[in-house]
């Protein structure tokens, strides 16, 4: 199994990878406002690392039940099945980008999240839930 990790959103997709070995590491996050050219780039990195899986965030409300931001993802969900071809995990994705944050300095807040560094290691975190799911350690 090789998984692509996805956070999705608005302006950036954060992107994430894992294989076998249980390990997601954080990808370059797709930046940049010409959807065309993320969905080429998105394709091209699967087939690069011939991906098996995409593991895509799913934005749940707090209460557990999905507004317009998890229907929007179930929509992306969709897209991907049909582009890529390749099976599609949503995966709850609540808090995984705060948590993403605290792992910046709060002085590099501001500059890092343009970059897509924070979207990328949440993809990276909800990678990992999904690989520890499905390979726990002994």
């Amino acid at each position: 199994m090789r998984c692509l990790g996805i956070d999705f959103g608005a302006r950036r997709w954060g992107l994430a990878y894992g294989d076998d070995l249980g390990v997601a590491t954080p990808l370059p996050a797709l930046t940049g406002s010409d959807p065309a050219r993320k969905w080429a780039a998105l394709q091209a990195l699967a087939r690069e690392r011939r991906v098996t899986d995409v593991v895509l965030g799913l934005p749940l409300n707090m209460d557990g039940s999905a507004g317009p931001k998890a229907k929007e993802a179930e929509r992306f969900a969709e897209r991907l099945r049909a582009e890529l071809g390749l099976p599609v995990h949503l995966v709850d994705e609540r808090l995984t980008s705060f948590e993403a944050e605290e792992t910046i300095p709060k002085s590099r807040l501001r500059a890092v999240r343009a970059s897509g560094i924070i979207d990328s290691r949440a993809a990276t975190i909800l990678l990992q839930d999904f690989l520890g799911q499905r390979h726990p350690l002994p």
